[in-house]
């Protein structure tokens, strides 16, 4: 399991119970916001499917200081309701803070809440908050998960006003990417409101609860594909407008007028960004909305995930310069530190005192003749060695400029420097059908050294034991004699090891080995020049990596063995 800092899941219900530590129009620890005294989640559980209702049964009456498992000590209850309870825990073992969340064992509830929460930690995603143990013992089920005390929830984030454009685009790409492949793998969320995107310190957004938040409320949906990318199209248009894309108010956000149906977000807010806001619209569409500009309707994430792709990359905005103040001259500057101010003369003329001629005493003078005389005889000793250089050069015969252009003439060109290769498209090369992070290999070749694609981490290295190797294949649009790549890495150190082949297609029918070879390296450095004994033609070109250094924790991505490409470009045969 991962060991990562941790965030507590959105756990409340709908019922109308209070939780404990929760106050009026405020977000409790788990996410859930109140208001008037009642949990303020009510559209989504009619938006995310049909819900079961649970026989009544008692929240487990534990209290502070309650071990689990001898290992997690319950410490602050954050929500009780619905008979299950969520705490703020720490973990005795590993010294961090945890979630949990708490049920009976006999719970109509329990074996659906396990069965999720396993699931989820299967996924082992960086971009969801991570389960880390899932366990009945003592006539009790427990989830534990991560807690991330540095992280904001969206909640709070609209309530200070609407997202800056880039950071809508941002919010709504990471989101619909992470629920791509979380429904790759089966699993959906079902309850994606506000209170379960959370912002880290580093600017990216991590998903808690995905499958477990519905579990927990006996949440169901039939097509739960469609539901998580309206979802997410909410999230956008409360992000772009800070309104809620509903008649019914929620999560602080006050909801539509009643009666007008889904208004698009530029005419409920000025100066709203028109390809979100025509996004939002595109995945709001399965609730009835019309499409703008007769684009189809997003129906699933990977449809919303492919759609903010063909957009325009927002760029974040410039920071704003302020100028230095103007340049003021000190009094001591002037030249008249220490000096009084004559009687009748105001400050101000009398801080202007034009400063005395310089170099006018005996000294001066002397300092003045010898420095014009060290610059006369430096003149005098160029010029001589000048004029003795070009006599020589003349009188060389063989060794002049004529013999120099002679040498040009026999050789006529000197070795021109490869030119690189426009890479019209690539795609993630997975021959065991165990991707790596397909939807970002476009980041290895945008130009853009803050984007990358990065491999999972793993425990044995460097040589990868339990793949022959991951890579991608890319398209250069028709053939062209290769000559090499120039390849940047994010992670250095002992040691990573690629090739380059040479394919007949984005999905190479054959194994690795029966391609042909181009280059091939190991290093330890981060930029590294591959050139090729001899030049290949072809079209298609396999970047494959079988050995990756040690890197550790960062950004979503465990400590372990893991290789990031962050700029590829090949190079055409001169």
């Amino acid at each position: 399991m991962a060991e990562r800092s941790t965030a507590a899941v959105d756990v409340a219900d709908n019922s109308g119970d209070k939780p404990l530590a929760a106050k009026a129009d405020k977000a409790t620890a788990d996410g859930v916001d109140t208001q008037n005294g009642r949990a303020a989640d009510g559209p989504m559980t009619e938006k995310d499917g049909e819900r079961t209702t649970a026989a009544p049964a008692a929240a487990p009456e534990l209290h502070s200081g309650h071990k689990l498992a001898r290992r997690y000590r319950l410490e602050e209850c954050v929500t009780r309701v619905d008979g299950f309870s969520s705490w703020r825990a720490m973990d005795e073992k590993l010294r961090r803070a945890v979630g949990v969340h708490l049920l009976p064992a006999d719970h109509p509830r329990a074996r659906s809440v396990l069965a999720a929460a396993r699931s989820s930690a299967l996924l082992g995603d960086p971009r969801f908050v991570q389960v880390l143990d899932a366990v009945e013992e003592n006539d009790l089920v427990y989830v534990v998960h991560e807690w991330l005390p540095d992280a904001t929830e969206l909640t709070a984030l609209l309530a200070a006003g609407p997202l800056e454009p880039h950071e809508a685009y941002q919010l709504v790409s990471q989101v619909s990417q992470a629920m791509t492949a979380a429904h790759r793998e089966g699993l959906a969320h079902l309850r994606l409101t506000p209170s379960a995107i959370l912002r880290t310190s580093t600017g990216q957004y991590r998903i808690r609860g995905l499958a477990v938040n519905a579990a927990l409320r006996g949440i169901t949906s039939e097509t739960p594909q469609r539901a998580d990318t309206e979802a997410i199209g909410a999230l956008l248009y409360a992000a772009l407008t800070q309104r809620w894309p509903y008649e019914t108010d929620a999560y602080g956000l006050t909801g539509l007028p009643k009666g007008v149906g889904l208004i698009p977000p530029d005419q409920v807010r000025a100066g709203v960004h028109r390809g979100l806001g025509e996004l939002a619209m595109r995945a709001l569409a399965n609730d009835g909305a019309t499409a703008s500009r007769q684009e189809p309707a997003c129906t699933t994430p990977e449809e919303l995930a492919k759609a903010v792709a063909a957009m325009p990359r927002i760029r974040p905005p410039e920071p704003a310069f302020t100028a230095p103040p103007e340049y003021q001259h000190t009094t001591y500057q002037q030249g008249s530190y220490g000096r009084p101010t004559p009687p009748g003369l105001s400050t101000t003329q009398s801080s202007v005192v034009p400063p005395p001629p310089p170099l006018q005493s005996r000294t001066g003078r002397a300092l003045k003749w010898g420095v014009a005389a060290l610059l006369i005889a430096a003149l005098g000793l160029g010029s001589w060695q000048l004029a003795d250089t070009l006599l020589d050069r003349n009188s060389g015969g063989t060794n002049g400029p004529n013999h120099t252009q002679t040498e040009s003439d026999d050789n006529p060109q000197k070795k021109q420097e490869p030119a690189p290769l426009e890479i019209k498209g690539a795609q993630e090369y997975f021959p065991d059908g165990k991707p790596q992070n397909a939807e970002d290999v476009s980041n290895t070749y945008d130009g853009d050294t803050s984007t990358f694609w990065r491999t999972k981490s793993f425990y044995d290295g460097p040589e990868m034991k339990i793949k022959d190797g991951v890579g991608i294949v890319y398209d250069l649009g028709s053939e062209h004699e290769v000559n090499g790549a120039s390849i940047t890495l994010k992670y250095g150190g002992a040691h990573t090891t690629l090739t380059l082949y040479a394919t007949d297609s984005k999905s190479p029918k054959g194994s690795v080995g029966s391609m042909t070879k181009i280059a091939g390296t190991t290093t330890s450095e981060t930029a590294l020049q591959l050139a090729a004994e001899k030049p290949v033609k072809t079209r298609y070109v396999l970047l494959w990596i079988t050995a990756m250094p040690h890197a550790p924790l960062d950004d979503f991505s465990d400590p372990g063995y893991k290789q990031a490409i962050t700029n590829v470009s090949f190079l055409r045969a001169p």
